[in-house]
């Protein structure tokens, strides 16, 4: 019997068309976890009444008054008992196997600061595998092999409980990008290990999605106070990533300043000057304007990356 313990956590607001089948991923699991815990965020739906009327002695609701996404993945990091924690967003869900193959790699390559698979995305036109990586195992270079490819987003990963201890949680106040700024800082301290199972499904058409419902931020958290000028320039270059994409989505909901302030930030990239130059673009057009060609061009170049393109 396996002495590995996993929790499963799942982050809810408003998400009462999705939040069953969520659930219903993980209790299907052929690797049961040991407990799920959901904090429900402050939702004004019906999703906590849905959860509740799931009858399982696994599942464990938690809430909460509003706080955010970070808030909520916190305070299901501190209820959790298990040594290992399986992050997955509450309009995301997973293959049967996907716990199997999580406890997999964990037993074959002890140590790692993330574990994850590859994943396909749900979109109105149907299912599509996301890019990843061909190998199973240690990646040799998190940030560099991230460049072009996905290797761990929140509903395809799991993570030591001890790695948040030592690293801490998620950034609190971020509405945006705060996976990313948890991959980063866990990233430069442990090694990164992948399986190109493709073993979770990205929603692109849920409801609520926090990239549709940005609004600003008060957080002391930024992509700028993790910059380090000395570090490898794949590091820096993820870093600028990570921060030029977010400042698209503040540019388009009408944070000129916010965008402005990235852009000048992180204007000396190499590897993402289109992102830069978007940015730029975008907060030189009337604020109506922006959020209506962003949504065309990113519709675009979906259907083109369909195509190989």
């Amino acid at each position: 019997m396996s002495q590995t313990t996993i929790t499963v956590i799942i982050p809810l607001y408003n998400k009462e068309r999705e939040i069953e089948g969520t659930l219903r991923s993980v209790l299907v699991q052929t690797r049961q976890p040991d407990e799920i815990v959901i904090v429900d965020d402050g939702s004004t739906d019906r999703s906590a009444e849905i959860v509740r009327g799931i009858a399982s002695p696994l599942v464990r609701l938690v809430p909460q008054p509003n706080a955010g996404e970070c808030a909520a993945r916190n305070r299901a990091i501190a209820e959790a008992r298990g040594e290992y924690i399986a992050l997955l967003d509450a309009d995301d869900e997973w293959e049967p196997g996907f716990l199997s193959e999580i406890e997999a790699l964990i037993e074959r390559f002890p140590g790692c600061g993330l574990y994850c698979t590859g994943f396909s995305v749900v979109s109105h036109d149907g299912v599509f595998p996301a890019p990843g990586l061909d190998r199973r195992g240690v990646v040799e270079n998190f940030f560099r092999d991230s460049a072009h490819r996905y290797i761990a987003i929140p509903s395809a990963c799991c993570i030591p409980r001890a790695v948040f201890d030592d690293v801490g949680g998620f950034p609190e106040g971020m509405k945006m990008a705060g996976d990313l700024y948890m991959w980063i800082k866990i990233a430069r301290r442990y090694r990164i290990c992948y399986s190109p199972e493709r073993l979770a499904r990205y929603s692109k058409v849920a409801s609520n999605r926090s990239a549709t419902s940005y609004t600003p931020e008060r957080t002391r958290y930024s992509f700028e106070e993790l910059y380090d000028p000395s570090a490898p320039e794949e590091e820096r270059e993820f870093i600028a990533r990570a921060a030029l994409g977010k400042a698209l989505v503040q540019s388009a909901k009408g944070g000129t300043e916010e965008a402005r302030r990235a852009a000048r930030f992180f204007h000396w990239t190499k590897v993402y000057r289109r992102t830069l130059r978007k940015v730029q673009l975008l907060n030189r057009l009337p604020v109506r304007w922006r959020g209506p060609l962003l949504d065309l061009y990113n519709a675009l170049a979906w259907r083109l990356a369909r195509k190989g393109l």
